[in-house]
């Protein structure tokens, strides 16, 4: 299989131990209308640390089978809607 990254988000984490479900999203134009489509896919990736946490955006990465249907393992955490949170409320805090 020829290495394959794709950036997504992730819809479903903490059911499965090391694994999250992350959601791709493409865009194809319809064949008659020619009006841009949004086709998603889910795939299961592997979370080694049990990092991710929901609506993170993530980069995924293909490797070898980890299990029946685990084929991409977690690369990068490129934006994690609670740790900005978090460092946004941080200075406020260290303030009063």
């Amino acid at each position: 299989m020829p290495p394959m990254a794709f950036i997504g988000v992730v819809t479903k984490v903490g059911c499965m131990n090391k694994t999250a479900t992350v959601t791709v999203s493409r865009h194809v134009i319809h064949k008659i209308t020619g009006k841009r489509i949004e086709r998603t896919t889910k795939i299961l990736s592997h979370d080694e640390n049990n990092a991710l946490r929901l609506n993170d955006k993530v980069l995924i990465r293909n490797c070898p089978p980890i299990s029946a249907r685990k084929r991409f393992k977690l690369e990068k955490i490129l934006r994690s809607p609670e740790t900005e949170r978090e460092l946004a409320h941080a200075p406020t805090a260290a303030q009063s």
